[in-house]
C-alpha cells in the first residue's frame, strides 16, 4: 500500500515540472504574437496584466513595470497590439502565459502615435502658428514645384498652370516623396528652391496610404517648410490626407491640381479684369478731357482772352497806383529826416558849447565839495569809534594794571596763582609795568582767610 502512495506528486511539483518543460524550450523562450488587448489591469505596483485574444483564442499575459515603463502609448481594452515575450507557466495557478517583454501597437497605430506626438510638439513650438505664415502673391512671376519628376501630380500640377495662367514660368525640383530616403531628399530640394528667385513653391504629392504619405510627416521636412523664405503651398495627398506638412506650409491644398489652382490666377478672370479696368482708365480719360474741354471753352469765353487790352489796362492802372505810393513813402521819409536834422541843428550844447561846460564845470565842483565834506565826516566818526574800542581793549588788558603799581609773577613762564605752586629756593620771574625782576623764594607765608 505504501508503494502505491509513492506514485502520487504534488500539485506543486507537477506545475513546476510543467514550467521547466516551457522554460527549456527554444521555440518558447521569444515567441512575436498579436492580438487583441481584454480585461486590462495595470495593478499598483506598476505591473500590466491583460488578455490577449483572437479570433478563436485567448491566452493571459503580464508585462513587468520594468518593461512597461518604455511604453509609448496607453494599452486599453479592444487595442490591437503586437507582443514580444516568452511563455512559461505560473506554478500557483497551473496556468500558462505570456510574459511579455515589449509591445507596440498593431499596424497604423503606431504611426499615428508618432503623428500625434510630432503634431503636438511642434504646435506648442509655435510653426502652425498663423502669424508665421507668408502671403501667397496674387500674380507669380515664377514658381517652383517640389514632387517626383514623374506620376500624376506633376502633369496635374503643370497642365492646371498652363491651362489657367501659362505666361509663368514653372522650375520643376525632382524629388522622391516615398520611402526611407525621401524626407531628406525633400529637405534638399526646399533649400535648393531657396536659392532661386521663386515667388511661390508648391510641394506635395498624390493620394496613398499613411506609409506612402509618411516623408510629409517628417520632422525634418516640417522645420525645412517654416524655415523657408519662399511661400509654400503644400499638397499631399487628397482632401481627407492631412499630414505635418499641411499644418506648417503658409497654404494648405486638397490636391496637386488645388494648389496649382490656388498658385496662380484664372485668365479668363484676368481678361474680364482687365477689360474692367481698361473700361474704367477710358471712362476716366473720357472724364479728364471733358473737363478739360469744358476749362478751354470757359477761358474761351472769358472777358480777358476777348478784351487783351483790359488786362494791360490794369496792370498799367495798378502801376500808377505803386508809384503814387512810392512817392509818399520816399516824400514821408525826406521830411522825417530834415526835420530830424533840424532838432540836431538847433541843440543849445551845439550852438553854445562853453556856455554848456561851464555849467557842468559848476556843477562838478560843487559835487566834489560835498563828496569831500561827506568824506571827512565819515572819517572824523570812524576815528572817534577806534578811540572807544581803543579804550575799551585797554580796560580789558591784563597788563594795564601794572601802571598801578601791581605785578605778575611767573615761573617757567607759567603765572603763579598759588603759593603751592613754589618752593624755597626756586626761581621765579616779576613782571613790572616797564621791565622783569628775576628772584629766588627765600621765605613761604600763606595767609588763612
Amino acid at each position: 500500500m505504501l508503494g502505491t502512495e509513492q506514485k502520487y506528486i504534488t500539485i506543486s511539483v507537477l506545475n513546476e515540472y510543467i514550467r521547466e518543460m516551457f522554460e527549456s524550450n527554444t521555440f518558447l523562450r521569444k515567441v512575436y504574437l498579436k492580438g487583441e488587448i481584454s480585461n486590462f489591469k495595470q495593478h499598483t505596483t506598476g505591473h500590466l496584466y491583460f488578455t490577449l485574444k483572437d479570433e478563436n483564442a485567448r491566452m493571459s499575459a503580464v508585462m513587468f513595470r520594468s518593461n512597461a515603463q518604455g511604453l509609448g502609448f496607453k494599452p486599453e481594452d479592444g487595442m490591437n497590439v503586437l507582443v514580444t515575450g516568452r511563455i512559461s507557466c505560473y506554478p500557483a495557478q497551473g496556468t500558462y502565459q505570456i510574459y511579455v517583454d515589449s509591445m507596440e501597437m498593431d499596424g497604423l497605430g503606431n504611426l499615428f502615435i508618432e503623428y500625434e506626438k510630432l503634431k503636438k510638439k511642434l504646435a506648442s513650438e509655435g510653426l502652425f502658428d498663423q502669424k508665421y505664415k507668408k502671403p501667397i502673391p496674387k500674380y507669380p512671376k515664377k514658381i517652383g514645384i517640389i514632387t517626383a519628376s514623374t506620376g500624376a501630380a506633376i502633369h496635374d500640377i503643370l497642365s492646371t498652370i498652363k491651362r489657367r495662367y501659362p505666361i509663368c514660368e514653372t522650375i520643376l525640383f525632382p524629388s522622391l516623396v516615398q520611402g526611407a530616403s525621401a524626407a531628406p531628399e525633400i529637405v534638399k530640394q526646399i533649400k535648393k528652391a531657396n536659392e532661386f528667385d521663386l515667388d511661390v513653391l508648391i510641394c506635395g504629392r498624390g493620394g496613398g496610404s499613411i506609409e506612402d504619405l509618411w516623408a510629409f510627416n517628417e520632422e525634418i521636412v516640417a522645420r525645412a517648410i517654416f524655415e523657408s523664405k519662399i511661400p509654400i503651398i503644400s499638397a499631399v495627398g487628397h482632401d481627407v490626407d492631412y499630414t505635418i506638412a499641411d499644418f506648417v506650409a503658409d497654404l494648405r491644398a486638397p490636391t496637386p491640381t488645388g494648389a496649382a489652382e490656388m498658385a496662380v490666377p484664372k485668365k479668363e478672370d484676368l481678361y474680364r479684369l482687365l477689360k474692367e479696368k481698361q473700361k474704367q482708365l477710358n471712362s476716366h480719360i473720357k472724364n479728364h478731357l471733358q473737363q478739360r474741354m469744358e476749362k478751354v471753352h470757359t477761358l474761351q469765353s472769358s472777358y480777358i482772352l476777348k478784351n487783351p487790352m483790359s488786362l494791360y489796362e490794369i496792370k498799367a492802372q495798378k502801376l500808377d497806383s505803386y508809384n503814387e505810393q512810392l512817392q509818399k513813402e520816399m516824400h514821408y521819409i525826406i521830411e522825417n529826416a530834415r526835420n530830424a536834422f533840424l532838432r540836431v541843428k538847433q541843440n543849445p550844447i551845439l550852438i553854445k558849447p562853453l556856455v554848456s561846460f561851464s555849467n557842468v564845470e559848476s556843477t562838478l565842483e560843487k559835487d566834489t565839495l560835498k563828496l569831500k565834506n561827506y568824506i571827512l565826516s565819515v572819517l572824523e566818526k570812524k576815528e572817534h569809534e577806534k578811540s572807544i574800542l581803543l579804550n575799551k581793549l585797554q580796560l580789558l588788558n591784563p597788563l594795564s594794571v601794572l601802571d598801578k603799581g601791581y605785578s605778575l609773577v611767573s615761573k617757567n613762564n607759567k603765572i603763579i596763582k598759588d603759593i603751592k605752586e613754589v618752593a624755597l629756593e626756586d626761581e621765579i620771574e616779576i613782571q613790572l609795568s616797564k621791565g622783569t625782576l628775576s628772584a629766588i623764594v627765600k621765605e613761604k607765608k600763606e595767609w588763612k582767610n
